[in-house]
């Protein structure tokens, strides 16, 4: 293996394959004799590749997860080397750090993980395995990442195999006839038993896992059968009631749980409860789909039946699902306590992950407090009318009989919120509408209760704040919905009242829920729960609809009409198609829902030109528009616009540029001059040279000076 001083040298390596690992690499030492590290150069959209492939290995399969990550911004560093970072992350594989070997020293433990009991007697995911390696992505080539792999065995600090089938010597009595259950099988088997599989599937799923890691054996078998059948009685056996008084069964379920709570601030005199509840699962499912992405709110649930309200952050995944990543219980929405809770959550990110950034946060309660969000995620807030929506429907079917008044109530509050929209004054068409309907008395007494007093906040929201787009309002709408199916079928009916009840549950059915789904949506292990993982949203059922499926009313523009795929005879109505206040006949529309009809149908209305646009291209356009706003000529405003829009635009034609180069040098030398102070003129981002001019500064003046001291005393001493 050769020694370079530099990496401009090494050639970019791109096998072929789906895959690939390490063996398929060809690695140089970087450094010099004394000290060198391992490394090779990819393309950087090949990471993820490089990854899987990694965690394939035959002899120790396993998993890498992100010990710690930073990152910079283009132009940030004036100087740099060949081998400088844009973006640092350090993989770790996950049956580290802890070592348990003989001779081995301790490693430091991950800040982070899952607090999960192990069951059988030797340690089983935490074995010490040293194996890490580093990931750049090159500062002066962001199209290409260097690999640094500090150590390729997987072995502790005593030099013996600490996991996988090779691992014959494992510490603890029994260890050799007890199978590996690393914390990614036991969480794959709770969470099968958390959902009511059937315990042969289980003890199948289980023997494979197993299997995986420590190759095929009748012992393991056995053993894994009696493993199974344990955690099944430990489950069903368990309870949420810790302690008979709440309070105190939610202190004891802390204590138990640290590692899986980034905040807990118990009720007093002058302070709210507040306990925020994140699994290291969780956290690595932020990182990972959160960071330059939207992170959304479902909050304030279960305001009437639960003891305190249930905010839920969530991200979208590789599907644009809604993925729950933390829940929040507490007694307030005050500005103090809520700031306290995101700042804490925010916090324990940045701690694994120095450069994860979010690029928008999505409200769906117009009396949310903005200003905690904005000083603590530095990014925009959108509005989503999901639940304002979801609202109205229900109620509009519940109380009104008729489905021709239905349509017609649904439409004209639309027409409301467009006009509102359009400048127009909401109070006389609120009036109007009170009018028009007045024999509807059952929803008029529930609209002008609930919705008058504080029709204006919510207006003003939506006025105010950029529009989401209906497949994250229906990505959030399919969490919610899950989430109230799975707490409200409890047959205890007065655990709502208690806190550890919906802290068990979330934290194991709902969690494993979502586990499951992305471990099957990855791995391909569960094909029927992969398929219904991938149609638990009303967007991607909407995209299987055809095209010929749907006819749409040309003349008047009433209705549309779709076709059921199950039932090719039966024609569902969509009335006021092309709105977000579209009204459909299904089951699922008249339970409240936002269903794939009336998508699929505005999906196809956004197409035509004679259509109104969604609210959210709308909200869109007046961005734009305000933008485009001409400010007074000769005036400082103008100034200021042409300021901001230059730099904009320098930003664009940059990250165009870098994109689309194939040589990085030719963008740096193409890039203005920046003058620098204490050296000369360089171009922006290249190292720079000489300085062209004597610096005149105190710190240079002072060096002659020393200089001369230190001669004449060398001077002295000689004499002396």
């Amino acid at each position: 293996m050769d020694i370079v001083e530099s990496v401009l040298g090494l050639p970019v390596q791109d096998p072929p394959g789906e895959d690939f690992s390490a063996a398929d690499l060809t690695w140089n030492k970087l450094g010099n004799a004394e000290r060198h590290d391992e490394v090779a150069l990819i393309p950087y959209d090949r990471v993820d590749a490089f990854i899987i492939g990694e965690c394939s290995n035959v002899e120790c399969p396993t998993r890498f997860h992100i010990e710690r990550g930073r990152k910079r911004t283009l132009g940030s560093l004036k100087e740099y080397k060949s081998d400088e970072f844009l973006e640092y992350r350090m993989y770790w594989c996950s049956f580290g750090p802890e070592n348990y070997g003989e001779g081995g020293s301790i490693l430091p433990s991950r800040r982070y993980r899952l607090n999960t009991r192990n069951r059988a007697a030797r340690p089983q995911s935490m074995r010490g395995c040293t194996c890490h390696f580093i990931v750049k992505r090159l500062y002066a080539r962001p199209s290409v990442a260097l690999l640094v792999y500090n150590n390729r065995r997987h072995v502790n600090n005593s030099g013996t195999v600490c996991h996988g089938p090779l691992d014959g010597d494992a510490i603890g009595p029994g260890a050799k006839k007890i199978p590996y259950v690393c914390n990614e099988i036991q969480q794959q088997t709770m969470s099968m038993i958390y959902l009511g599989i059937p315990e042969e599937n289980i003890l199948e799923k289980h023997i494979e896992g197993v299997q995986r890691y420590c190759g095929s054996n009748d012992i393991a078998s056995g053993a894994a059968s009696q493993y199974v059948h344990k955690l099944g009685m430990i489950i069903k056996r368990s309870t949420h009631e810790l302690d008979l008084d709440d309070q105190e069964s939610i202190r004891l379920w802390v204590e138990r749980n640290k590692k899986s709570v980034f905040l807990y601030q118990d009720t007093s005199d002058t302070k709210a409860f507040i306990l925020g509840i994140q699994t290291e699962w969780q956290l690595q499912q932020m990182i990972r789909f959160g960071h330059r992405s939207t992170i959304a709110a479902d909050s304030t649930f279960g305001i009437k039946k639960l003891k305190y309200p249930l905010c839920t952050l969530l991200v979208f995944d590789s599907r644009q699902h809604a993925l729950p990543v933390a829940w929040i219980v507490t007694s307030s929405i005050a500005k103090a306590d809520v700031a306290k809770w995101m700042q804490a959550l925010r916090d324990r990110v940045i701690s694994v992950d120095t450069g994860w950034k979010v690029n928008a946060f999505l409200i769906d309660d117009a009396a949310a407090e903005v200003d905690p969000i904005r000083e603590t995620f530095s990014c925009p807030v959108l509005f989503s009318t999901w639940r304002l929506r979801r609202s109205w429907l229900r109620n509009i079917v519940k109380k009104c009989g008729n489905i021709e008044v239905q349509r017609e109530i649904f439409k004209r509050l639309g027409q409301i919120v467009y006009g509102m929209r359009g400048g127009n004054d909401v109070m006389p068409a609120l009036e109007e509408f009170t009018r028009d309907f007045a024999d509807q008395t059952a929803f008029l007494k529930y609209f002008k209760a609930k919705w008058v007093p504080k029709i204006e906040m919510w207006l003003t929201a939506m006025r105010t704040f950029p529009l989401a787009s209906q497949e994250s309002s229906g990505a959030i709408e399919a969490y919610h919905v899950k989430l109230k199916d799975r707490l409200y079928d409890d047959l205890h009916l007065g655990a709502s009242q208690r806190v550890d009840w919906l802290v068990h549950k979330l934290t194991t059915e709902l969690h494993s829920s979502y586990w499951l789904d992305r471990y099957a949506d990855e791995s391909d292990s569960f094909p029927s729960v992969k398929d219904e993982y991938i149609a638990s949203t009303s967007w991607h059922r909407a995209l299987q609809i055809p095209d010929d499926a749907v006819s749409l009313d040309v003349e008047n523009h009433l209705f549309a009409k779709v076709s059921s795929q199950r039932d090719g005879h039966r024609m569902h109505l969509v009335w006021n198609p092309g709105s977000e206040f579209s009204h459909c006949d299904c089951d699922w529309s008249l339970r409240g829902n936002l269903c794939k009809h009336v998508i699929k149908v505005n999906m196809m209305c956004g197409n035509r030109r004679d259509s109104q646009p969604s609210m959210s291209l709308d909200s869109f356009k007046d961005i734009l528009t305000d933008i485009l706003k001409k400010p007074v000529d000769d005036s400082v405003d103008l100034d200021i616009s042409a300021a901001w829009t230059h730099q904009m635009l320098d930003q664009i034609q940059k990250l165009v540029e870098l994109n689309s180069a194939n040589n990085i040098r030719n963008v740096v030398d193409n890039m203005p001059l920046k003058w620098v102070a204490k050296k000369c003129r360089t171009p922006l981002g290249k190292p720079g040279s000489t300085p062209a001019f004597p610096s005149t500064s105190k710190n240079n003046t002072k060096k002659p000076v020393s200089r001369r001291r230190n001669q004449k005393r060398k001077r002295l001493a000689c004499i002396g």
